[in-house]
């Protein structure tokens, strides 16, 4: 043997690959990195953050998604499911993104299609002002299965100590819950998905629904509070569905209440429920069922609420009598 190339390892590759992203990571850059592409490290400069700063941080990855949009030949979304993901998990704390590494292996290594994640990535980071500040590409014969691409990311955040959520203390029974819709199942329940696709014909229509990159709220938050709604939780809704995530930002002595005929299901996620004959607790532990992040919101603002048009799909209530998250109703 008389290279790394033999053991299945392309340097030059890599090399490549470093080359080809160099544009789509620059271009993130705001004025506080510091360090070049190819450094050992990222630098990111604090002097701005100030007294009563707190950094908030999350890791992630996008489950077996990567093996659909391998298939299908659409990388480039996971790249934007990675940082969206990422940035939906901060803001539930009230953090805006500061920079984003990321973490790419692979058996074998195609720069091309490396460089069509990351470039995903630069465009999610770009669109909320987050700097891509770095990153690892591994490639991984014999770990990894020829064909294989898994994916994780980094975000680090930050956000006043005096605005952070959920707002504990504030949280009471009968506040609203307000759902944002999600854009398909995002990021999770990918491995029933891509069973259930084995044995049921899938239209365009439905591969679109579960290619569709996960969406990002900070907009959304954004324009909310601008309109005078003020947030005093927020629950992103992903592995384990409202079932398992609403909990995960209220105290013990409360639940919810989910009103399931308070929003439309999207059709396609009636389609996997029916072909996996699934019930409903399942079905919403699952997926998120067409709401992507729950704002918690006082219910004097509800008149408020009406006026934007927005979906109030259940309430809290004392965790003895919800326990913890209850399904009213239907859906079907």
């Amino acid at each position: 043997m008389k290279s790394y190339r033999e053991a299945g390892v392309d340097i030059e590759a890599g090399n490549l690959t470093v080359r080809l992203l160099a544009e789509a990571v620059s271009s993130t850059a705001t004025p506080a990195v510091l360090s070049e592409i190819g450094a050992f490290g990222g630098l990111f400069a604090a002097d701005e953050l100030g007294p009563g700063k707190v950094l908030a941080a999350s890791t992630d990855g996008v489950g077996t998604k990567v093996d659909l949009a391998a298939r299908h030949r659409r990388y480039r979304g996971l790249g934007i499911d990675l940082v969206n993901h990422c940035v939906n998990d901060i803001l539930v704390q009230g953090a805006r993104p500061l920079f984003f590494l990321d973490y790419i292996a692979t058996a074998s290594l195609v720069p091309e299609t490396v460089l069509e994640i990351v470039s995903g990535m630069s465009e999610a980071c770009k669109a909320v002002g987050c700097a891509l500040l770095g990153g690892e590409t591994a490639e991984m014969p014999g770990v990894y299965m020829p064909g294989a691409t898994d994916i994780a990311g980094t975000i680090v955040g930050v956000v006043d100590r005096g605005s952070l959520w959920p707002q504990t203390e504030q949280l009471r029974e009968g506040d609203l819950l307000v759902g944002l819709p999600s854009v398909g199942p995002h990021t999770n329940g990918y491995s029933l998905i891509r069973l259930l696709l084995e044995r049921h014909d899938a239209d365009e229509e439905m591969l679109e629904f579960l290619l569709a990159p996960h969406k990002c709220y900070l907009g959304d938050i954004d324009w909310l509070q601008q309109r005078g709604v003020q947030p005093k939780a927020l629950a992103h809704i992903t592995g384990g569905g409202v079932i398992e995530n609403l909990p995960r930002v209220l105290p013990d002595d409360l639940g919810a209440r989910i009103d399931l005929g308070s929003w439309e299901v999207p059709r396609p996620f009636s389609t996997l429920a029916q072909w996996a004959d699934l019930p409903d607790d399942e079905a919403f532990r699952v997926w998120n069922m067409g709401i992507g992040m729950i704002v918690v919101a006082d219910r004097s603002q509800q008149p408020l609420i009406e006026e934007l048009g927005l979906a109030t799909v259940g309430q809290l209530a004392s965790a003895e009598a919800s326990e913890r998250v209850s399904l009213v109703g239907g859906w079907r």
